[in-house]
């Protein structure tokens, strides 16, 4: 019997066709890189001039006096301490706080209802439509549709009141009932867009984990908080990022209304950012202001996506 020794094997050097194949990838890469770039410059140039140079210069006159009539002055920290010391700025807050959790709370729960029904009842594509047309309207025409329905002396709901014997309310000229009202507003007009996001998240839950549990015989209310909930948390979180953030910017609603009365009540910090920059010409004060307000938003942005477990999937 003889034997054949293999010797050390030679390496193989990359073939032609395969370096001329790489440098067809590699430019097949960079022209398409070229044709995204493209793509992405209108909204590219769009941010980098509408957010953020704005927003630098925001940051920069923070730190300044400022008046539309003068040239900026370096003031340092000094709009920051001050901020700290304004009873309005923590009034305010207060008020914001209080239209937040009203606002959060009421369109949560009612969107949720909403979009259950939407999924297990109601699921005509009519339906969505109509309860996505307040959305549709300016959020000025909303404010101002309320006004006059809510008026204290010629409104239709406080006939209606009077009608059945009840006495009529000032909704937005009486302290108590002046913030509520303002929540329940946004609430009737965003609730429909809520309530959609939630029904897409209820949709893409697989349906035969409901069929496994009613084998089980779970009943609904089991089924709804050990299945719905948990597979509903990603878009839920969605929804509540997007929503608190868009509650802490409330604005529009309070300038129609009630203008920040009565008596400070309603004096959201959007609108006292509004008073000190562009009533009072204080710009420098008023960007200190919205500095603190993007750090409060990016806090509690953060704190719902650590809370909420928001880079995790239960589906997976």
């Amino acid at each position: 019997m003889t034997t054949t020794s293999v010797g050390p094997r030679k390496p193989t050097r990359p073939s032609a066709d395969s370096g001329g194949s790489q440098r067809i990838v590699r430019r097949r890469g960079r022209g398409d890189l070229r044709v995204a770039l493209i793509f992405v410059a209108p909204a590219l140039v769009g941010f980098v001039l509408f957010y953020l140079v704005p927003t630098i210069r925001g940051i920069y006159l923070s730190f300044t006096d400022y008046s539309i009539l003068g040239n900026p002055v370096w003031v340092g920290v000094k709009n920051y301490v001050k901020i700290f010391q304004d009873k309005l700025f923590w009034n305010s807050m207060g008020v914001t706080l209080e239209y937040v959790l009203l606002n959060i709370v009421v369109q949560t729960v009612v969107a949720l209802g909403l979009a259950l029904l939407m999924y297990h009842v109601a699921k005509s594509t009519v339906i969505r439509g109509i309860l996505l047309l307040p959305y549709l309207v300016a959020n000025v025409i909303v404010a101002l549709l309320w006004f006059w329905m809510l008026d204290y002396q010629i409104g239709i709901v406080n006939q209606m009141l009077q009608w059945v014997g009840i006495p009529k309310v000032a909704f937005f000229g009486n302290e108590f009932w002046a913030i509520p009202t303002i929540a329940f507003v946004n609430v009737w007009r965003h609730m429909g867009y809520t309530a959609l996001l939630l029904f897409a998240g209820l949709q893409a839950i697989p349906g035969h984990l409901y069929e496994v549990a009613n084998l089980d015989g779970a009943s609904k209310w089991q089924t709804f908080w050990k299945i719905t909930m948990p597979l509903l948390r990603p878009v839920l979180l969605l929804v509540l990022v997007v929503t608190v953030t868009g509650s802490f910017q409330i604005f529009d609603t309070v300038a129609v209304t009630t203008q920040g009365g009565p008596i400070n009540a309603s004096r959201v910090i959007q609108y006292y950012i509004y008073q000190r920059a562009f009533t009072q010409q204080d710009f420098g004060y008023g960007s200190a202001l919205s500095v603190i307000l993007f750090i409060i938003l990016g806090v509690v942005a953060f704190l719902q996506m650590k809370f909420l477990r928001g880079n995790e999937n239960d589906l997976a």
